[in-house]
Order: C-alpha cells, then structure tokens, then sequence
C-alpha cells in the first residue's frame, strides 16, 4: 500500500506542480481545443494563445506573490 501510495504521489507532483489552478487551466484549454476540433473548426490556434495566457497569469501571480512578501519584510 506504501508504494501505492508513493506511485501516486508521485504522478501528482509531476502532473499538478505546484500550482492546482495553472493544472486546471491547461485541463480546461485542452478540453476547449477538443471542442472545437469535434466541432469541425481547425484547433490548431487556440493552444498557443492558451499557453501564452496561463504563461503571463502564472507569472503575474507569482510577482504578486512576491511583491506582498517584500512589503512585509519592509
């Protein structure tokens, strides 16, 4: 049950990251570019502005982040 466990843990931490919310994002564009594709429309675009999105809101919400901690220490 331990290497069970261990397995899983792994496969989380490699998958997810750090951030659940960035996970939850690529999950939900890649869900998007499956509808369009089903739909007939070319996909091939809308992953690269997806990723370039998640990309800035990521980075944004680490200098955020970052930023609340430097006011505290000051």
């Amino acid at each position: 049950m331990r290497a069970l466990r261990a397995f899983g843990a792994f496969w989380y931490d490699f998958v997810v990251g750090d951030d659940w919310r960035l996970f939850a994002g690529v999950v939900v564009a890649l869900a998007a570019t499956a509808a369009l594709a089903g739909a007939g429309v070319p996909a091939w675009w809308f992953m690269p502005p997806a990723a370039i999105g998640l990309l800035a809101w990521s980075l944004a919400r680490a200098v955020r982040r970052k930023d609340g901690d430097r006011s505290r220490a000051g």
